[in-house]
């Protein structure tokens, strides 16, 4: 896979997910590109503000680049037990391999990891 091809730091956190910081609609041709199948976006829309991309114009850019999309949106901090499932899940249950993101790519790896001790 060419982890390359998206323009954004893209960590692996396993074989099956990688996390990347926000993405928007036009790094989705470029996701499918390097290999991904799935996206799933932790944020909640308007986190960052007005100018972060919204859930629903990334998931058309990601159908239009033959990706599956997830929005689990998932507060910066607090992550309950009940998101951690959802998120490893998502995981278990999407066409790999999965890239995740949210503001940095933290809360993702973190809530996927919490959802694997936890299952």
């Amino acid at each position: 896979m060419d982890t390359h091809a998206v323009h954004l730091p893209v960590e692996r956190v396993d074989e099956a997910l990688s996390i990347t910081p926000q993405l928007g609609a036009d790094d989705m041709h470029a996701a499918a590109a390097a290999g991904y199948r799935s996206i799933v976006n932790n944020r909640p829309d308007f986190e960052g503000g007005r100018a972060q991309p919204r859930s629903a114009e990334l998931e058309a850019a990601a159908r239009a680049a033959g990706l599956h999309y997830r929005h689990l949106p998932v507060p910066p901090s607090g992550h309950s037990d009940a998101d951690a499932r959802r998120m490893a899940d998502l995981v278990d249950s999407l066409p790999k391999p999965v890239l995740a993101f949210c503001r940095t790519g933290r809360r993702s790896a973190a809530l996927y990891q919490k959802g694997r001790s936890a299952g």
